[in-house]
């Protein structure tokens, strides 16, 4: 459905994308995930034919976006962070506005409004102006704006940024029902649990995808145990381990910290020791299951090297 082959934008000394390439298959939801500055707005723009880069090809479809812009608006919706929704219209006047600019019919529109309000739940509120709704209210009036042409390819950038948990679930169960339907949806997000619900995840970085693959692949490829440590200090225990230099990356989560190491019962009795010695007490020490978020650190801490 989407082939990427070595695309690169440069803005000025920043290399923005660099020389990516990978595939999406139909049907499947594909999620980018990386800190800020990674790449990943960039990337979605070059997809959606709003930039283009300075060398490289995406093709969509069996369509070049460079080569046909036009015709390529006509199998995807591009989701920006801040979608342009107008706050003096309704709800249901934004979904007419962009259906028509996207060259459906109103008879159309009317006809694919129950569908729309159905998987947004938004029928209730088809009267209320969109500058009275709330955050998650606008990004699924956002996404139903998105849909009104029955787009093919889907790209969100970061659509749940901001928004409250119980919204964030809401929107990802929207994902899934489109999903079943056969659009192909590409994802951009800061929200590692959100990652994992993808089909298959690539970790940007710098421009580059320093991983692709499952969730449980990506997890599955980071080598060793995941420790998690407790002691009466963690900010001074945190200190201690990050200047021993015996570990690429020291995560703290809440009172507790985590780090990967070659072998987990005795990384343990070593670290152990070292806290000890310091005159830390150490209320408890043992591995845990690692989350996407634990391996994209280590990954990143270890070069990003596959």
């Amino acid at each position: 459905m989407i082939r990427v082959r070595d695309i690169t934008r440069v803005f000025g000394p920043v290399t923005a994308v660099d020389a990516l390439s990978f595939e999406v298959a139909r049907g499947e939801i594909f999620g980018i995930v990386g800190p800020d500055g990674a790449g990943k707005s960039t990337l979605l723009r070059l997809m959606s034919g709003i930039l283009f880069a300075g060398k490289g090809s995406i093709v969509i479809d069996g369509v070049d976006v460079r080569d046909d812009p036009y015709r390529i608006k006509e199998k995807l919706a591009y989701m920006p962070q801040r979608f342009g929704l107008y706050e003096d219209l309704t709800v249901e006047e934004n979904i007419y506005f962009f259906g028509r600019l996207f060259g459906v019919p109103g008879r159309e529109i009317r006809n694919r409004l129950p569908r729309l309000y159905e998987f947004s739940r938004l029928g209730p509120f088809k009267d209320r102006l969109a500058g009275k709704l709330s955050g998650g209210m606008k990004q699924k009036l956002g996404l139903a704006c998105c849909l009104v042409h029955k787009p093919a390819v889907i790209l969100l950038d970061e659509p749940t940024n901001g928004v409250d948990p119980v919204s964030r679930r809401e929107f990802w169960k929207i994902l899934y029902d489109l999903l079943g339907e056969g659009v192909t949806i590409v994802v951009s997000t800061a929200y590692l649990d959100e990652a994992e619900r993808c089909n298959r995840v690539a970790l940007m970085h710098e421009g580059k995808f320093i991983r692709t693959g499952a969730p449980a692949e990506i997890k599955g490829s980071v080598t060793g145990a995941l420790l998690e440590i407790k002691s009466d200090d963690v900010w001074k225990a945190e200190t201690l381990m990050k200047k021993s230099g015996r570990f690429r990356a020291v995560i703290r989560e809440g009172e507790a910290l985590r780090v990967f190491v070659p072998d987990g019962r005795r990384g343990a009795a070593a670290i152990r020791a070292m806290l000890v010695k310091k005159g830390l007490a150490v209320r408890s020490i043992g591995v845990k299951a690692p989350s996407l978020e634990n391996c994209f650190m280590e990954i990143i801490a270890e070069g990003g090297a596959s």
